[in-house]
């Protein structure tokens, strides 16, 4: 559990006082520090109504509160405290008027926070998810072998999200925007409790805060931060997950979405962010694994059949295959005018014909490892 010393309360107390994702309280931290700061508020200096909820604010009693429910909090400095987190000390990471590092994480359960980024991918969408959307999510999740899946406990594509992986027993990790100590929505209380018990859960608001719409804004640059990419599967024309991959965009993170029927309003936002290249479009973790594979986060490749013949290959497969020499390499910015596909596109055949054998990187681009080619192929 926490040790709850001087500077542990104070941010505590920051936490319940000022509300999340503020700015002017990041910055004030970073020039005074957290201590000076709390002198500061409870004297009236900082946004309305900061000083009259500081004179109501009793430190000792939410941590008292906090260690009831077994929840810990881990602020800066911290072994746990994620790394990741370092990005939005920048004074340009806002969104909407907010940003800022947090003065402390609530968290609760056994996973530790700081393993999380380092293989976090956040998959987010429509609470209102048609069936299609879920079943993506669900899938997605499952397949992302080595990967936290990052998500925010919402019903429709979250809940999704957080099953698949459980259902495999991969990890995964819930944000939320209320206090650990309270469940919301209630419907997915039995999918809380396992989170709870079995991975980890966090949030910005200390227990006993219930969830703002603020609060689920300012949650969005969490689950971006905390994942090195993310994944909109269904999102309407104004929705959170679009909030997150403006995020996620800002923060130089890997930004895709799945594409959706055009006649379907839960898939408006990822075809417009595809459409604007504002998102890699993707339709299997094959594709993910591409994407963060070029940012070195890619550890055991997941395990896969035995080598299939020729033509057995997707269309894409076969494209880049044909454009593969047999000796020397080709880089991805000769292969990708010769096979006809996007980066995002040549990037998941190739990582597909390397784990089936077929293709291999070396220095100077791409080969063929053994040649499986149509009659009459000239190199």
């Amino acid at each position: 559990m926490s040790e709850w010393n001087d500077e542990r309360l104070v941010r505590a107390a920051l936490s319940q006082v000022c509300g999340p994702g503020t700015p002017r309280l990041a910055r004030m931290v970073a020039e005074h520090g957290v201590e000076e700061v709390w002198c500061r508020v409870r004297a009236g200096e900082g946004e309305p109504g900061w000083s009259l909820r500081a004179a109501m604010c009793e430190p000792e009693r939410i941590a008292a509160q906090a260690e009831q429910h077994g929840i810990r909090f881990v602020i800066p400095g911290d072994a746990e405290w994620p790394s990741e987190l370092g990005v939005l000390e920048t004074p340009q990471a806002t969104v909407a008027g907010m940003g800022g590092l947090p003065v402390g994480l609530w968290a609760l359960g056994p996973a530790s926070l700081a393993d999380v980024g380092r293989r976090g991918v956040a998959i987010v969408g429509a609470r209102a998810a048609t069936r299609y959307g879920e079943l993506v999510a669900q899938e997605l999740a499952a397949e992302l072998h080595g990967f936290t899946v990052v998500s925010g406990g919402a019903y429709g594509i979250d809940s999704a999200a957080h099953r698949g992986a459980m259902e495999v027993g991969g990890a995964t990790l819930g944000v939320y925007a209320q206090g650990l100590d309270l469940v919301y929505p209630q419907g997915n209380w039995r999918m809380y409790q396992r989170l709870c018990a079995e991975h980890v859960v966090v949030s910005e608001a200390p227990p006993g805060v219930p969830p703002t719409k603020h609060a689920f804004l300012a949650r969005n640059r969490l689950i971006a931060a905390l994942a090195r990419g993310s994944i909109v599967v269904e999102a309407a024309i104004r929705s959170g997950a679009r909030n997150t991959a403006n995020w996620a965009g800002l923060m130089g993170r890997v930004v895709m979405a799945v594409p959706g029927p055009v006649t379907s309003a839960a898939s408006v936002t990822p075809n417009r962010l595809i459409r604007d290249g504002e998102a890699a479009l993707v339709s299997s973790a094959e594709d993910v694994l591409a994407l963060l594979a070029d940012l070195g986060t890619v550890g055991e490749t997941p395990s896969c059949a035995a080598p299939q013949p020729f033509d057995l290959l997707t269309p894409e497969q076969q494209a880049v295959h044909e454009a593969l020499p047999v000796r020397g390499g080709r880089t991805v910015a000769e292969l990708a005018p010769l096979s006809g596909l996007s980066m995002p596109k040549l990037h998941s055949a190739l990582v597909a014909l390397e784990l089936l054998g077929l293709a291999q990187q070396v220095a100077d681009g791409w080969r063929l490892v053994r040649q499986v080619a149509a009659p009459g192929k000239v190199r």
